[in-house]
């Protein structure tokens, strides 16, 4: 079974405005694609399409990811209904995701006493008789137009009696994180994300074979594609990002491939030219 190759009209028009074209100032591409399953043997990559560009895959994914520029992670904080103290926190530890079991032990006791978001968890973890030895506050809320002196007075020394409790007893700290997730992004980051790769794994393939594709063909059965008559020069052997298929392996390839007039050039597909599935995964 002959593997198919299909030419796209713009190589079409080429051949057809250049009639002198000789074999000799073309070159032939034989591709080869197999793949080894975990413990066995290569197995070839039977009927799945193969796209011949003029630029690498991975640079046009690039192209469209330009045209859907995604936010950094910093400006992606800086736009957050939180404080500014918590925003100014977040990028100096570099987290995005408030919840985890370690954020405690990046937060000090300065953080807690001036983040009003890390305050707040705080009192809350260990509020009810937790945490024995916690100070109570003496203001009240009524004082704070009726008598502010008094109000601020009481407030202050609520405060200085928190922070040395915080500062002797660190081990406080533990566990608050998981009053955070209230104002924890993590989520909204992840969305974005999504949505991002979403629209970047769409218009790739699209600009791949609008701007930069030579031809495609599918491989026979076993594994195979030849291309006859490829005008010399620098070309890339792709999948376009989709994946072949062998047990319990998953491949996708952009191979550079260098066709010299009058010559053959061959290629071969395989695990170790590969992108792999299971290791693209987070």
């Amino acid at each position: 079974m002959r593997a198919k190759i299909l030419l796209p009209a713009v190589l079409c028009a080429l051949f057809s405005a250049q009639p002198t074209i000789s074999q000799t100032a073309t070159g032939t591409l034989q591709v080869t694609a197999r793949i080894s399953p975990t413990g066995g043997r290569p197995e070839p990559v039977r009927q799945f399409t193969l796209y011949i560009l003029t630029m690498s895959y991975s640079e046009i994914t690039q192209q469209a990811a330009a045209q859907f520029p995604l936010a950094s992670q910093d400006e992606f904080i800086s736009k957050l209904p939180i404080s500014a103290e918590l925003k100014a926190w977040m990028k100096k530890h570099n987290a995005i995701d408030l919840v985890l079991p370690e954020t405690d032990k990046m937060i000090s006791p300065d953080d807690v006493m001036n983040i009003p978001e890390f305050y707040d968890a705080y009192l809350r973890s260990n509020s009810g008789g937790v945490t024995k030895g916690v100070p109570v506050p003496k203001y009240k809320d009524s004082d704070k137009e009726s008598n502010p002196a008094k109000y601020e007075k009481q407030k202050q020394e609520y405060l200085s009696a928190l922070k040395k409790f915080i500062d002797l007893h660190p081990g406080t700290i533990a566990g608050m994180e998981m009053e955070l997730g209230a104002v924890n992004p993590k989520y909204k980051w992840d969305k974005a994300l999504q949505d991002h790769n979403q629209r970047v794994a769409q218009l790739a393939p699209e600009l791949a074979q609008t701007k930069y594709l030579v031809l495609k063909g599918d491989t026979d059965l076993d594994g195979h594609l030849t291309v006859n008559g490829l005008p010399a020069g620098n070309y890339w052997v792709s999948s376009l990002g989709m994946y072949a298929v062998s047990g319990d392996r998953r491949f996708a390839w952009d191979v550079p491939v260098n066709i010299q007039a009058g010559q053959t050039t061959r290629t071969e597909l395989s695990n170790l030219n590969g992108k792999d599935l299971a290791a693209a995964r987070p």
